[in-house]
């Protein structure tokens, strides 16, 4: 009961995990359903039919014309399940994970929900999701992304599946480089991608009056676990132990101390702003950016000289890269979750997933869906796909990784600022250790 009565404070998290969920917020579906509270339907109607409903946050006004043919093509194929969405407005960032804390409280969770990658362990560990195992074997799994299986299991169990994924990369603008006499990375070898210490020299070589050498802070929430969580893998730092229990001697350890020591040289001296211009890189303000799949888009509109390259490596070459996205999964309180199930099954399919992925310019996470879609065969989307496929690590999976993330952007933040890393690192770890403790042991 503890763990369900915190759902309030940790689903607030919802509203800062923006790095890679969805972005609109604006856009509403037309007939998915009514504005009003929804409530979980019985196991069938009068008539027989067996009801499923879905919540998932509103998108782009592509992925909820995407909602309504696909859900239109199910319920007409399948008469004995019908399929209904509640598309949730997240104009205010909150709305979403307060009904959702709303309906966890009452009993009136939806079948389907969606929910953001770092989340899942938090609703597997309180009970609120299920497990998915027995709808996705281990051949079908075996057609998704590494990471996307990784995200989305918990306790060797899976409780989600994902549509889509994220990834992140360095792009460079060419005429900075070739002004500052310095070769281009390669986009087709990782052997040719820049080092830690290739990186940092060249932010300083880059950097002038008029612009800095690079971009690395995404936002200041949950955009710096996100983006820069994958320096510190490579840097052989873990955040937690292997099953989410301790932080201590871990997010504070000596190789995690020496990480974030290296990302503050590019802030102390000046090669990159803690607080970037909007459209920093793109308006030519910073010569590199670390940025995410879905900035490909907006550069191939503009008129800038780009090129793009693999996420940074360490200086021994071990490789990391970001990922992670929106997944769905079936809730406890779903009087159908067979029916939910078998929904799940044909949404998630590869030609369903090569659509949903191409309306939302997303990476598929399923790798034979990449043979449905345009443009992922070469450029910075191959790239991006290589790196899902190869060097993809997902983010920490905890239930307590609201009280992670929160805590180390704020670390960081902190060390940017002048603060000690040791002691910023070590408060990190405490009061994870003692959320965990408190709540899940």
């Amino acid at each position: 009961m503890k763990k369900v009565l915190r759902t309030l404070g940790v689903l607030a998290l919802g509203g800062m995990l923006a790095a890679c969920g969805n972005s609109s917020g604006t856009t509403k579906q037309a007939d998915s359903s009514s504005a009003g509270e929804s409530q979980v339907t019985e196991s069938k109607s009068a008539d027989g039919v067996t009801n499923v409903t879905i919540w998932s946050p509103t998108d782009t006004a592509a992925i909820e014309a995407w909602w309504v043919e696909k859900i239109d093509q199910w319920n007409k194929e399948n008469p004995d399940i019908q399929v209904k969405r509640e598309a949730i407005d997240r104009a205010d960032a909150y709305a979403y994970e307060n009904k959702i804390t709303t309906a966890t409280t009452s009993g009136n969770l939806p079948d389907i929900l969606y929910v953001d990658g770092p989340m899942v362990s938090y609703y597997a560990a309180n009970g609120i999701t299920v497990p998915l195992d027995s709808y996705f074997t281990a051949d079908d799994l075996k057609d998704f992304m590494p990471s996307t299986v990784q995200a989305d299991t918990y306790d060797g169990k899976l409780y989600a599946i994902a549509p889509t994924e994220s990834s992140v990369a360095l792009f460079y603008n060419k005429d900075y480089l070739d002004k500052a006499g310095i070769a281009y990375p390669s986009d087709t070898d990782i052997k040719g991608a820049w080092t830690w210490s290739q990186f940092l020299d060249n932010a300083k070589k880059l950097t002038t009056d008029d612009y800095v050498g690079t971009n690395i802070i995404m936002d200041k929430g949950e955009g710096i676990i996100y983006a820069l969580g994958q320096f510190f893998t490579e840097g052989g730092a873990e955040f937690v132990n292997e099953d989410g229990s301790k932080a201590d001697g871990y997010v504070n350890s000596d190789a995690s101390i020496k990480t974030a020591e290296y990302l503050n040289e590019f802030i102390k001296n000046g090669y990159a702003n803690l607080d970037p211009v909007k459209d920093e890189f793109l308006n030519g303000k910073a010569a590199t950016l670390l940025g995410g799949s879905w900035n490909i888009a907006d550069l191939e509109k503009s008129n800038l000289n780009w090129g793009v390259s693999y996420f940074p490596v360490a200086d021994d070459g071990k490789a990391a890269s970001p990922t992670g996205d929106w997944a769905a999964a079936i809730t406890r309180d779903s009087k159908n979750p067979d029916a939910a199930g078998k929904f799940l099954q044909w949404a998630m399919n590869s030609d369903n997933i090569a659509s949903y992925a191409s309306a939302v310019a997303k990476p598929a996470s399923r790798t034979s869906a990449y043979d449905k879609m345009e443009g992922w065969d070469s450029g910075a989307r191959a790239l991006m796909k290589w790196q899902l496929q190869n060097t993809g690590v997902s983010r920490p999976r905890t239930p307590s990784y609201s009280v992670l993330s929160t805590d180390f952007s704020t670390a960081m933040l902190n060390i940017f600022a002048g603060a000690d890393a040791k002691e910023e690192l070590d408060n990190v770890a405490k009061n994870f250790d003692e959320n965990y403790e408190m709540y899940y042991k």
